[in-house]
């Protein structure tokens, strides 16, 4: 079932109500043990015993992680968009790039809407992430779209390639849980793919898997995706066969997916916050069209000042986000005077 964001709401009374009556996501200290850190994993050897229980410490944090993302909040644009930044980052890393979080930022929401091809090749990135956290769960796979994706993630396939590897990822959809996230990383290794595109494929075949609306962006801030395994001819069939002897790539893989759904829960729990921070001051805002920011300030990442909102002048705009930062609802985030960037 693919589940249906809740519509927009049209006034400030109905947007105060609107803050969550549901209890924050909480992560029972057990799961946390349960989850090995990367560091406990290098050079340890590994058993399909040890694989087991790294599984059901995964299928555990995945499983509390679609607890939040099944309650549709009306955050979660802003926070998997904020997901989105992180592992645009560390994509960035990888790949020998200095831009961090701002920079990234900066370079996405400073150019002139439409003008994608100035954000450059970090820009580029995120719009990569972006992409998985905005297009509905359903889209993200067909060839269309991953043919665009590989381009922003720094490729020029082939009609072919794409076919093939949509294809891999078919196959791979009705696979277990082990063998589809190892599958996936497999799949995009053998077109000479980089984790990353690695990583994006095995978020967007999860958020297929559970029928969420839009996928979460988790495996792309994970530095650590287990140890390189040399590339199948093909993806699904490989991977059955093969976990008994890559079960330490398996449990890197695994441990990875577990970490990051659990960082995406505790940061579902700072955006509620903040959010609710925003819902509980919305009363007292004045402005003609400050339904339409609180509802961009819960949808996005960030807001730069200058942006076009029907119904508000620049000037007003300026001075809703400054009584926005009196009432402590929103930070700024690039710390510039000029050139000024809201959010959460």
């Amino acid at each position: 079932m693919i589940l249906r964001s809740k519509p927009s709401l049209p006034h400030h009374a109905t947007i105060a109500d609107a803050a969550s009556t549901a209890p924050m996501a909480t992560v029972p200290a057990w799961l946390r043990r349960a989850v090995p850190d990367a560091q406990s994993l290098a050079g340890q050897a590994v058993g399909l015993n040890d694989l087991e229980d790294v599984a059901l410490a995964a299928g555990a944090a995945i499983g509390a992680l679609d607890a939040v993302v099944r309650r549709q909040e009306r955050w979660a644009g802003a926070w998997r968009q904020r997901l989105s930044l992180a592992a645009a980052a560390v994509t960035a890393r990888q790949t020998g790039r200095v831009e961090v979080e701002g920079a990234l930022r900066d370079a996405v929401l400073l150019t002139r809407p439409g003008d994608f091809l100035s954000v450059g090749p970090a820009g580029l990135l995120l719009l990569a992430w972006r992409r998985l956290a905005t297009r509905p769960g359903d889209e993200l796979l067909t060839e269309k779209n991953l043919a665009a994706v590989l381009e922003e993630f720094g490729y020029a396939p082939d009609d072919e390639v794409v076919s093939d590897l949509a294809d891999d990822l078919r196959q791979l959809a009705g696979a277990g849980m082990v063998a589809t996230l190892a599958g996936t990383f497999m799949a995009a290794e053998r077109h000479g793919f980089a984790r990353a595109v690695g990583a994006w494929l095995a978020d967007a075949l999860l958020a297929q898997r559970l029928g969420w609306a839009h996928a979460v962006p988790l495996l792309g801030a994970e530095v650590a995706l287990g140890t390189s395994a040399r590339p199948r001819r093909s993806a699904a069939s490989s991977v059955a066969t093969s976990i008994e002897t890559d079960s330490e790539r398996a449990k890197g893989l695994l441990a990875a997916q577990a970490r990051a759904a659990l960082r995406a829960i505790d940061l579902s729990g700072e955006i509620e916050r903040s959010a609710d921070r925003l819902l509980a001051v919305a009363p007292k805002l004045r402005a003609k069209a400050a339904d339409v920011v609180v509802d961009k300030l819960l949808s996005d990442d960030a807001i730069v000042a200058s942006e076009k909102i029907a119904g508000m002048s620049d000037r007003g705009l300026r001075r809703l986000f400054d009584r926005l930062l009196e009432l402590g609802a929103v930070r700024e985030l690039s710390g510039r005077p000029t050139f000024r960037i809201y959010g959460l």
